[in-house]
């Protein structure tokens, strides 16, 4: 089958370390749209962290946000689905892990992920990489109304706890009614039961008429994995993460040395940069 679809996370893989686009991934992904392809960001950023990159990538059109629970276009702003955790997990997730693992915080992201709801102390750890977002800008809030509204994206965060260990904390507890990831930064993401980059995809894809045999998606981290294995063809970056790797159909470059480009070249028969 053809390919209609590229399907790309952003960080560690389109982006290069320093976060730019190279000009042979601009290149690439232009010549990939002007075949008629939709080149489309899967990400764990909130649109507005994709809209920083869009200019230097092209993005005009379709973005799913939030693992997948936010599906967008950027150009007119129109949203296409949302999956929202909802109040009932959020509350259970924080009774038992908070008794479970002390000092453990969280933060609830809302409405399009216009909205940032971060518990008391959370801005303390945090970095502008973590959400696209200056800590010194959020405001910050008691826990009982971060769990007041349900969340495209419910983040759970502990100050020494790496996200694998932490994870494992979480399903230690068995709880039901909502699915978790991360993604490479330092804390875990909770979403709507059943919602992946997949997910995201799945839906898009439904919406545009193309099949999943027709799309190639690309990724690195542990919240790319169920996306690669659905995709028709799966490719992992060489910096990708081991489970990533596991779920793909072959592995390309890693993101500095411009693994996506690399791939794209192929498919559209084009010679080799430089």
């Amino acid at each position: 089958m053809p390919i209609r679809l590229i399907a790309t996370d952003l960080d560690g893989t389109l982006l290069r370390s320093d976060m730019s686009v190279s000009e042979r991934t601009r290149t690439a992904l232009d010549r990939a749209r002007a075949a008629g392809i939709h080149v489309v960001p899967v990400t764990a950023r909130q649109p507005h962290g994709v809209r920083m990159i869009a200019e230097a990538a092209g993005f005009t059109e379709y973005a799913l946000c939030g693992n997948g629970a936010h599906g967008v276009h950027l150009g007119t702003g129109e949203t296409l689905f949302e999956a929202y955790v909802t109040e009932a997990a959020q509350r259970s997730i924080a009774g038992a892990l908070s008794k479970r693992v002390p000092g453990v915080l969280f933060v609830s992201v809302r409405e399009g992920g216009q909205v940032f709801v971060a518990q008391e102390g959370y801005a303390e750890m945090a970095h502008f990489e973590d959400h696209k977002r200056h800590p010194a800008e959020m405001e910050t809030f008691r826990l009982d109304d971060v769990l007041a509204q349900p969340s495209l994206k419910f983040i759970v965060r502990h100050p020494s706890l790496t996200p694998r260990e932490l994870l494992f904390e979480l399903n230690a507890l068995k709880l039901p009614g909502f699915a978790v990831t991360h993604s490479g930064a330092p804390f875990l993401e909770v979403l709507a039961e059943g919602v992946s980059k997949a997910w995201g995809l799945a839906k898009l894809c439904e919406l545009l008429g193309i099949d999943h045999s027709e799309v190639l998606a690309f990724g690195d981290a542990p919240n790319d994995a169920e996306m690669l294995a659905w995709a028709g063809r799966g490719v992992a970056m060489g910096n990708a993460e081991s489970e990533v790797i596991a779920a793909a159909d072959e592995v390309t470059l890693t993101n500095d040395d411009d693994g996506v480009a690399a791939v794209l070249e192929h498919l559209l028969g084009q010679a080799a940069w430089g």
